[in-house]
């Protein structure tokens, strides 16, 4: 089975000069069009979205493309913009929302909830046989998607201030209503009716507020990973997605052979484990799931790559997702490289280092002397053999 790939990134949109997150995501969407692009509930953020691939080359290819153009018709406009669960520099406001009447009615029914929806994430899609199958995967995969959450941690700032936490976006986007895990259910028809409850009970609108972890999509035939924050650097979208591929891949294998998932329907472990996703990045430790104890996160994922080696040997994905795997766990997360940046320097220099790997910069050292502000990147153009290549830097300043 060709288990196809594709993600959805969304990307803060901030003042070059300061830093700050503004709302003048119409201006980008104006210069870039609404093919690839569209916009969010606050005007801070654009949202684009890549083809459909076969291959972790080709939505590499596809992200780092998608990243110049953003960051050219920003630059145009005096902007910049960062792939980043939350950005170090923010004001909150009610008067920021997306002037769309579905926007317009969430911002009065959620108010403060809505008003600090000033997040991103990254979404990865992954083709499955029918709806029923996705449903049903859903239980096999959860167990494995805080690892996932904690290689994407890159919000530890809100508002100026240091959280203590890794994923700060987890915090904020847990208080949705529909946030968190998605349980467990026999066939698509009970899902749908579980839905349509909710739907019916008011406290949501439509299927779309959907928040769970992961999901099945409404429009496509694919499971849908949203667990993650939006991650400065295209290659750590790649990992994740090679990761989900493999294991929605593993899933319909099982399900395939009669596996019975199982579920204890005991779902608070799994919202621990996020939680410790969320407060550790890969710094700290994580709940292992065979084991549901804590175990250190480099530990973890090195089990979680063992276990799903057939599945990522059948896709053509093991070598280069071992390879970024080994390079991601090297360089820390990218919560903890800007708290490094930040110690180190101060706080526009972190923001820069996020301007810089949204471009595609190189991935700064673990350890050294006060750093210069990071140097602009040139789009990603060559190729590679095993895992996606840094692009060539070249002299420049960030935003």
């Amino acid at each position: 089975m060709t288990v196809r790939i594709g993600a959805e990134e969304e990307f803060h949109v901030l003042d070059a000069e300061s830093g700050r997150l503004v709302p003048r995501a119409g201006l980008l969407l104006e210069r870039l069009g609404t093919k690839g692009f569209s916009s969010e509930l606050q005007q801070s953020a654009v949202e684009s979205n890549s083809e459909v691939h076969d291959t972790l080359d080709g939505l590499y290819a596809d992200l780092s493309g998608t990243r110049s153009r953003l960051a050219a018709a920003a630059a145009a406009e005096g902007l910049a913009v960062v792939a980043a669960g939350t950005v170090p520099l923010a004001r909150v406001t009610p008067r920021d929302v997306t002037a769309d009447p579905r926007f317009r009615r969430m911002a009065e029914e959620y108010r403060r909830v809505a008003d600090e929806q000033l997040i991103c994430s990254a979404q990865v899609h992954a083709d499955v046989p029918d709806r029923d199958t996705a449903v049903r995967a859903m239980c096999l995969v959860s167990p494995w998607l805080p690892p996932l959450l904690a290689l994407s941690a890159s919000s530890p700032y809100w508002l100026g201030s240091d959280t203590g936490y890794a994923s700060w976006r987890t915090m904020l986007w847990q208080r949705w209503p529909t946030a968190g895990p998605a349980g467990c259910y026999r066939d698509a028809a009970e899902y749908d009716a579980a839905v349509a409850e909710l739907i019916g009970s008011g406290v949501i609108s439509d299927s779309g507020m959907l928040y769970q972890d992961v999901r099945p999509s409404a429009h496509q035939r694919t499971l849908e990973l949203r667990i993650g924050d939006a991650c400065p650097r295209a290659e750590t979208v790649v990992l994740i997605a090679g990761l989900f591929r493999a294991l929605v891949r593993d899933a319909c294998h099982r399900l395939e052979r009669g596996a019975d998932p199982r579920c204890d329907g005991h779902h608070e472990w799994l919202r621990a484990a996020g939680w410790r996703a969320a407060r550790s990045g890969l710094e700290g430790p994580l709940v292992d799931p065979w084991t549901r104890r804590a175990a250190p996160a480099h530990l973890v994922l090195r089990r979680m790559l063992h276990r799903l080696r057939p599945a990522l040997e059948a896709s053509g994905d093991f070598a280069t997702v071992r390879d970024l795997l080994d390079e991601t766990l090297a360089a820390g997360s990218a919560a903890d490289r800007l708290r490094r940046t930040v110690r180190e320097a101060d706080l526009p220099t972190g923001i820069g280092l996020l301007v810089t790997e949204t471009r595609g910069g190189r991935l700064p050292a673990r350890a050294g002397a006060r750093r210069p502000r990071p140097q602009a990147a040139a789009p990603h153009t060559g190729g590679r053999s095993r895992a996606p290549l840094h692009p060539v830097v070249t002299p420049g300043t960030p935003g």
